[in-house]
Order: structure tokens, then C-alpha cells, then sequence
């Protein structure tokens, strides 16, 4: 049995939501346990009656804009951080949390441990895309990287994107700003060439940005302050033109009638760039699993981030990771 400590106060639909989408993971998967920490009155408020759900009580709540390595060092009865605990006393193998992404790479750190060999953690990401799903790290959990941490974080970007992602060569390629080699600033420039030497890769150079939503390179590198940007830009336009297009379709009768006929066409292509179908982002390079859901998750969301640590435990993410670093 596999168990999993969620973090029932992290994100802005907390605990309703993620105590809804607990008891619907363990509807879906016979093999797992679901510990929801946090405030037992609140969480039993919720729908959360389940044979395979258990409470552990936390008196405290990570609020997202405290100092993330100060309130996990100083709320120590936090419901994220009780949930990291149990991982690191291996009473749990996996944590989620939809809560502040700053504590929960600071918890990973202080809490869970960095694996041997891993100067820095990394938050990936799977980026629906046209061609391919794409493996994007760093998304924000070391917003400032000297070249060996992006050598790193493309060795474990290999080993998920080969392991958990099931692809099974994968292409690497480095973001920036061209794809010619003079392009990049000294660190990106440098990266290349530590990570162009690693015949365990198979690195394909750069790619640019115009690129990464057509999927051209299984495993996408970059700090964090890049991939984060980068990230909330994709999802920010995504939902723009869905706000453009239902904008545009209410100033026309010609356009409902068309938008009617297309109806299957456009959930089907909105189902493919919604983040709640790609479960959480991975806290690569600590002692388990630890994933990070969307702030904004409500049930499927917490279903699939479940699902995606599952997955990453079943596999032995970690101990992958740390046997071939």
C-alpha cells in the first residue's frame, strides 16, 4: 500500500477541494492511503469519509506570502510541513500540496533532505503541447542556477522524462534566446558545454521560445526564473484566447450557431492544454516524492497530482535519481 500525505490547508480551495479530490483518488486507486494533514474540524467538514483516509491533525497554516525557509523552520505544527515529516520519517512516501510554492521547496530542502549529488532542486513540469508533452525544469525552485545546477537538472529531467514519462530516448535541449551557439548569456553558454559532454544525453542544443509549445524536445532546461516566466506566459495566453473567443462568440448570432458546431472541436482542444490533466510539478532532487498541484486546483487537479506521485513512487523516482547522479 502506498501512502500519500496531502496537504488538506495548501491553495486557494482549501480543504473542500482537496479533500473532495482525496476521496475520488482513492475511488480510482485501490493501492494507495491518503493521510490529509491539517485542522481536523475543518477537514471533517468536508466530504472526506473514506475507509483509506486518515486525518493528522496541524495546528498551523503556510499563508503564500510569508518568507518560505523562515515559516517552515518556525510552523513546524503547519499542515505542509507535518506533511513533509511524515515523508522524511518514512511514514509516508510522497507528499502534495497545493499551497505556496516557496515553502514546499523550502520544506523539500530543510525537511525531506537533497539527494546525494544534487546541489539544487528543481520543479518540472509536463507542457501540453501540439506535437509532444514537453519536460520542462526548472519552473521556480532555484530561480538563479550556475552551470552544473542545469547540468543536473538535465540528468534528472532524463531520468523522468525516460522513467515516469516512458520516452525512450529522450531530446534535451537547453532554452534560449537562438538556437545558434554563440546564443546565450555565460551561464547558458556554459551549461551547453557541460552537458554536450555527458554521452549519456542525448542533447539536441537549443531551443527557443516560439518553440517549446509545438513540443520540439522531450526534456526542456532552464533556470527558474526563465521556466517560471515562461510558464504562467503559456498559461496565461491559453486563457486569454479562451476569454477572446467566448468574448468574440457572444457579439454575434452567426457565431453562437458556429460555436455550437464546434463545441466538440473546442473542449476537446482545451481539454489538451488544461493543466488539471497533468497532475502535479515534481520536486526533483529530494529524498521522495514531493509534488507541487496548481494554487488553484479544485478536485481533478488534486486527483491527478495524486495520480502523478503515485506514479513517481511506484517508479522510484528518487531512488532513481540518486543511483544514476
Amino acid at each position: 500500500m502506498i501512502t500519500i500525505a496531502v496537504d488538506a490547508m495548501g491553495g486557494d480551495n482549501a480543504p473542500g477541494e482537496i479533500c473532495a479530490g482525496a476521496v475520488e483518488a482513492c475511488k480510482e486507486f485501490e493501492d494507495i492511503e491518503i493521510v490529509l494533514t491539517g485542522d481536523t474540524e475543518k477537514i471533517k467538514a468536508c466530504p472526506c469519509q473514506h475507509p483509506r483516509i486518515r486525518i493528522q491533525h496541524a495546528t498551523e497554516i503556510i499563508d503564500p506570502d510569508e518568507h518560505p525557509a523562515n515559516a517552515i523552520r518556525k510552523k513546524k505544527d503547519s499542515s505542509l510541513r507535518v506533511a513533509m515529516e511524515m515523508v522524511r520519517a518514512g511514514d509516508a512516501q510522497g507528499c502534495v500540496s497545493a499551497g505556496s510554492t516557496g515553502a514546499i521547496v523550502a520544506g523539500g530542502v530543510l525537511v525531506v533532505g537533497r539527494l546525494p549529488g544534487i546541489d539544487r532542486p528543481a520543479l518540472g513540469v509536463p507542457l501540453p503541447s501540439i506535437e509532444k508533452p514537453s519536460f520542462m525544469l526548472d519552473v521556480g525552485a532555484t530561480v538563479r542556477c550556475k552551470p552544473e545546477n542545469l547540468l543536473q537538472f538535465a540528468l534528472m529531467g532524463n531520468i523522468y522524462s525516460r522513467k515516469i514519462m516512458k520516452v525512450d530516448s529522450p531530446e534535451i535541449k537547453l532554452l534560449s534566446n537562438g538556437t545558434e551557439e554563440i546564443k546565450g548569456d555565460d551561464t547558458v553558454i556554459a551549461a551547453r558545454e557541460l552537458i554536450e559532454h555527458k554521452d549519456t544525453l542525448n542533447f539536441q542544443g537549443y531551443i527557443e521560445g516560439n518553440d517549446v509549445v509545438f513540443g520540439r524536445a522531450d526534456v526542456i532546461v532552464c533556470d527558474g526564473f526563465n521556466g517560471n516566466i515562461c510558464l504562467k506566459l503559456s498559461e496565461g495566453i491559453m486563457l486569454g484566447l479562451k476569454s477572446l473567443l467566448f468574448d468574440e462568440v457572444r457579439k454575434s448570432l452567426m457565431a453562437k450557431a458556429g460555436m455550437l458546431m464546434l463545441a466538440p472541436v473546442v473542449k476537446k482542444l482545451w481539454s489538451r492544454f488544461n493543466y488539471e490533466k497533468y497532475g502535479g510539478t515534481p520536486l526533483l532532487g529530494v529524498k521522495g516524492a514531493v509534488l507541487k498541484a496548481h494554487g488553484r486546483s479544485k478536485s481533478p487537479a488534486i486527483v491527478s497530482a495524486i495520480s502523478a506521485a503515485r506514479k513517481f513512487i511506484e517508479e522510484d523516482g528518487a531512488g532513481q535519481i540518486s543511483r544514476e547522479i
